[in-house]
């Protein structure tokens, strides 16, 4: 008699390409502000050697790919030797675990500032670049170098002309990472950055090539993965996307119908990449939950429907919420954010039910290298963390 299989768990092995897991409660990309004057430091080493697991899959913080791509204090790079050879150690660390780790590639386009760009000719930091020439409101701040917020500045519309050497700027972060000896990269196509900036049509008001029709605007992620794959190999490159998230302003008027663009290129053009990424509706930055708890399933169900390879949730999941999500087939992967940083062994702790560190807010981004980054206690240690005063801020 046949034996019933067993729906997957999170502690259930998968294979990913060439890459095998031995669970699937993945780290989460999330900025953490710690990688000084953007190399990291022997802090970042520690806090992705905490997290790692045998067989584990950790994904980094934002990585940025040239220097425009910045707009947040202290964040890591990855298109200079020192950031590379910084980059290796971290690495090191993980796999020294035998943990698996990707670096995610970022550009923030409009979502920066002068302060934070390279000198233009009239001696003052340049504007960012974007799809748009249109700013993001002003009801969002950004985070300054001296820890105030100050407003967004109004971006640099690129020229069609300008485009390749950005996307360039893309398969060069990749090789690089290569060198520093990741598994692979994740391609951050989501939350309001630089490729969603083109991919939304809240944002993308752009009469060319690369505007207008959802297949127009999708052009210059499809070129992006085109050149990242041609240099790594696609079963090395993911991409992540939030068809339905409007942070920073990245509203679309139809995130079921991006998705499924998004995902019909994949299939079409890229189906070996290591997997899609993409944000539950349920994390909307307004606080607006549109439609529903049982539209947005509804939207990530079909989503991971037409998707033909592994697909990795993220986004206010749960111990339980990530359970139910792969025993009903609704995901591959689950990642998770700030659960994973308060708890360094949080794979431990969802194994064995242990109750979980509580995060502290007021360090996410501070570039302490310990208080918030790597003091939350492990299983064996005392339960509580206190509340802390950050030492220093931004």
């Amino acid at each position: 008699m046949a034996t019933e299989q067993m729906p997957p768990t999170l502690f259930s092995p998968y294979k990913m390409n060439s890459l095998r897991l031995s669970h699937r409660v993945v780290l989460a990309p999330m900025a953490r502000c710690r990688a000084l004057n953007g190399i990291p430091q022997n802090a970042n080493v520690e806090y992705y050697a905490q997290r790692a697991t045998p067989g584990g899959f950790l994904i980094t913080e934002g990585t940025l790919i040239s220097p425009t791509a910045h707009g947040f204090p202290h964040c890591p790079g990855i298109y200079t030797q020192d950031q590379i050879g910084a980059w290796k150690k971290v690495v090191d660390a993980v796999h020294a675990k035998g943990g698996i780790i990707f670096c995610q590639l970022w550009h923030v386009g409009r979502a920066s500032n002068p302060v934070y760009q390279p000198t233009a000719e009239d001696g003052n930091g340049a504007a960012p670049i974007s799809s748009t020439d249109t700013p993001i409101s002003t009801r969002w701040k950004i985070l300054l170098p001296n820890a105030e917020h100050g407003v967004y500045a109004r971006p640099r519309r690129l020229s069609e002309l300008e485009i390749p050497s950005v996307v360039d700027d893309y398969r060069q972060a990749a090789a690089n990472a290569m060198k520093a000896g990741f598994d692979g990269v994740e391609i951050h196509g989501a939350h309001g950055y630089l490729i969603d900036q083109f991919l939304k049509d809240g944002i993308n008001d752009r009469k060319d090539a690369y505007g207008g029709d959802v297949s127009h605007r999708c052009r210059f992620l499809v070129e992006i993965l085109r050149s990242v794959c041609s240099d790594i190999g696609p079963d090395r490159v993911a991409l992540r996307i939030s068809p339905a998230i409007d942070h920073i302003d990245a509203t679309e008027s139809d995130p079921m119908s991006l998705g499924l663009a998004v995902i019909e290129e994949l299939n079409r053009r890229f189906p070996r990449l290591a997997y899609l990424h993409i944000t539950h509706p349920r994390y909307v930055a307004s606080g607006n939950i549109v439609g529903g708890e049982e539209e947005n399933k509804k939207m990530m169900r079909r989503w991971r429907d037409a998707y033909q390879g592994c697909f990795m949730a993220s986004g206010g999941y749960t111990k339980e919420l990530g359970m139910k999500a792969l025993a009903d087939n609704d995901a591959d992967l689950v990642s998770y954010g700030r659960l994973f940083i308060s708890n360094p062994d949080l794979v431990n702790r969802f194994k064995t039910d242990t109750d979980l560190n509580r995060y502290v807010r007021a360090t996410f981004y501070t570039h302490d290298p310990i208080i918030g980054y790597t003091d939350y206690p492990f299983m064996e240690e005392e339960k509580k963390i206190p509340i802390v005063t950050p030492r220093s801020r931004i």
